[in-house]
């Protein structure tokens, strides 16, 4: 396990992935929630929504890789934690998160390996609590496999509701969504800070 974080790990970057093809989306509205309880607890935020996230579809043989999808995999990389909003489409994450989820793979074998001990903020947004909860359960399961730490709250957006869910309640999960991963962020910057030597000591074991 490397834990190579920056020496401004007090002040982190904190990158938001997600949305949809429609601007102003539901599922971007709900993602700029949570980014912006992070950046008012003190971290650095980026979102990548959108048009931003219009990447050919990722394929692992071909090396070439347009603008926005270098852009991408190099802000995963300078990161030190994401939220991750996603629409749910027929139940699970959709094409678009999904496809630039895919593109992580670039990463395999940095320093920081993937989502390696990185906090992950994972938002659902559907038409109905079934979707939304389907959703959100495969989106953490992208972010295990990619060995991030989702946080503790997962955000739910049903977007049948009033307002399309984002009432105060719901806002109020999405802002400490934004919150949980600033500390875990934090948490593990300052174990890396006074404790260098832990990412080759679990590199060791491994070995």
């Amino acid at each position: 396990m490397n834990m190579t974080h920056p020496p401004d790990w007090k002040r982190p970057l904190i990158l938001g992935v997600g949305g949809a093809t429609r601007p102003g989306s539901s599922t971007e509205r709900a993602l700029r929630i949570a980014l912006d309880s992070a950046a008012e607890a003190g971290a650095e935020t980026i979102a990548l929504v959108g048009e931003d996230l219009d990447f050919p579809m990722y394929a692992p043989h071909d090396p070439g890789r347009s603008p926005k999808a270098a852009r991408f995999v190099s802000l995963v990389a300078r990161c030190q934690g994401l939220v991750i909003a996603s629409p749910g489409y027929h139940g699970i994450v959709s094409g678009l998160v999904k496809n630039a989820l895919d593109y992580v793979e670039d990463l395999r074998d940095s320093p920081q390996p993937y989502l390696e001990n990185r906090a992950v903020g994972c938002i659902a947004c559907a038409a109905g609590w079934q979707a939304t909860g389907s959703t959100l359960v495969s989106l953490r399961s992208v972010v295990h496999a990619l060995r991030g730490w989702p946080t503790p709250l997962g955000g739910a957006v049903n977007t049948a509701q009033p307002d399309s869910g984002l009432d105060a309640g719901a806002r109020a999960q999405l802002q400490t969504i934004g919150r949980q991963v600033v500390r875990f962020a934090r948490a593990t910057g300052a174990l890396a800070a006074l404790t260098p030597e832990a990412g080759q000591v679990d590199e060791a074991r491994a070995g």
